[in-house]
């Protein structure tokens, strides 16, 4: 029977998955409709007057609900980022691709356009048979219809993803009015490109061939890593026989040798087959296998989230030194970050000097010129001073206050002059403080050089 699915599959293009339910199958529609409404809802959210998160390339500024950041703070993305891959390391120590198969865009996407695909064309033997069958008016109609949803669905992704990058609304407005040009109707139709043929035509391929996690997640497993997995030793020998009969007494396993588990595979592998790269641990054949348990009157699991320890009959370790590690891994880095993000000063000061070395002012003395700038990190209007620390002998020239807005980036022209003769040393090291009128814990301190001649 198995060697006539993989026949039928190879003669017929594309992998056709059978419809099915279980457990596993509702928690990966629970985790899908919370991934969706997170990247369709959160591009529509507002906050204090603006969009609640928005990448602003224009004005180099990262808006997350109440906080703002700027390319200075791209530090905390990257600690961000990387505290993220330990986190992926440690959930496929603990249970191997679960990400792939339950919260993965790829994955996801792929079982949406799936489904859309069955409402169009049908489960699975009408699709089989569409496929193989002559092109007609119904065919081209299924067919039109299944790719018009794949391309409206890429649409609204790629409106979605770039609306992270430009404000939604005006570009959704733009849009509908046919009125979107340029750099953003570029990648909104790059990004509905990119969604179409990731999850309506190439599926499987991706995880096959183009993603390096499939590649190395092999080099993270251990013998105590769960994994979805098939027991031979209870399933062996296969082969059909009759509801209620004894299998031992045929010499027969658990395994009815349905294929229902490879019908419903998105990779179109065979589970029964041992640990593959192309699983994706999406537990499809486990709902399968259940269902055929059930009605067998069979014990369930006979396909489930085993590991290789277990599976020759070893207890299930779950504190390993690997996992631990992780874990602590992963606490120290999330504190580090708290705080990092705590402490991280709300107002950013640079110091540039001018081309010109000194100059000597109307009252003889001589004097340097620099451009501040000053970046209010805050979300309100905040009133600065300026000033020199440690600097006896020097004086700022200029104002020493101004308001700026929030979010502002103002350039403060200011100098600094020398008020007596020094005839050694002239040249030295000044430390500017920028500080918050009525928030004294909001300041930053950045240093530049003043240069002075050492003979006059």
């Amino acid at each position: 029977m198995t060697d006539r699915i993989h026949a039928l599959q190879i003669a017929t293009p594309g992998i056709h998955t059978r419809s099915f339910t279980g457990l596993y199958r509702s928690l990966r529609i629970t985790f899908a409709g919370a991934l969706f409404a997170l990247f369709f809802g959160t591009a529509w959210l507002d906050w204090n007057g603006r969009q609640a998160v928005l990448w602003d390339l224009a004005n180099s500024k990262f808006h997350i609900f109440a906080a703002t950041f700027w390319p200075q703070d791209f530090i905390l993305l990257s600690a961000l980022l990387i505290i993220c891959a330990f986190g992926l390391f440690a959930i496929t120590v603990y249970a191997g691709r679960v990400w792939c198969g339950y919260s993965c865009p790829q994955s996801t996407w792929t079982w949406l356009f799936m489904w859309c695909e069955k409402v169009t064309e049908g489960d699975r033997n009408q699709r089989i048979k569409l496929a193989s069958g002559p092109w007609n008016l119904n065919k081209l109609a299924r067919r039109t219809l299944k790719h018009g949803l794949w391309l409206l669905i890429g649409l609204a992704t790629g409106l979605t993803f770039v609306g992270y990058f430009t404000p939604i609304r005006p570009l959704a407005q733009e849009l509908l009015s046919l009125q979107l040009g340029g750099v953003a109707l570029f990648w909104v139709l790059f990004f509905t490109a990119a969604t179409y043929i990731n999850a309506g035509l190439l599926r499987e391929a991706v995880c096959l061939h183009m993603c390096p996690y499939a590649r190395f997640q092999s080099v993270m497993f251990d013998q105590h890593t769960l994994a979805v997995a098939y027991d031979p030793r209870r399933g062996e020998a296969r082969g059909a026989r009759r509801k209620g009969s004894d299998p031992r007494a045929q010499g027969l396993g658990d395994c009815v040798d349905c294929s229902l588990c490879v019908q419903v595979c998105p990779t179109g592998i065979d589970i029964r087959d041992g640990l593959q790269m192309a699983c994706i641990g999406c537990a499809a054949c486990i709902d399968a296998c259940d269902n055929v348990m059930d009605k067998m009157g069979y014990a369930r699991g006979l396909i489930g989230y085993k590991s290789e320890h277990s599976l020759q009959g070893g207890a299930q370790h779950w504190l390993r030194p690997r996992l631990v590690g992780y874990a602590i891994a992963l606490l120290v880095m999330g504190v580090a970050l708290a705080l990092a993000l705590q402490l991280r000063p709300m107002v950013s000061l640079d110091v540039l000097k001018d081309r010109g070395l000194f100059r000597e002012n109307a009252q003889g003395q001589i004097e340097n010129i620099y451009l501040l700038k000053v970046i209010n990190k805050t979300n309100a209007t905040q009133r600065y001073r300026l000033r020199l620390l440690d600097a006896e002998g020097f004086a700022l020239q200029g104002d020493t206050e101004r308001v700026i807005a929030a979010g502002e980036m103002a350039e403060w022209p200011v100098s600094v002059a020398m008020l007596a003769e020094r005839a050694s040393n002239a040249s030295r090291e000044l430390a500017f403080e920028i500080q918050d009128r009525d928030q004294p814990a909001i300041h930053s301190v950045a240093r530049s050089r003043f240069v002075a001649p050492t003979q006059r």
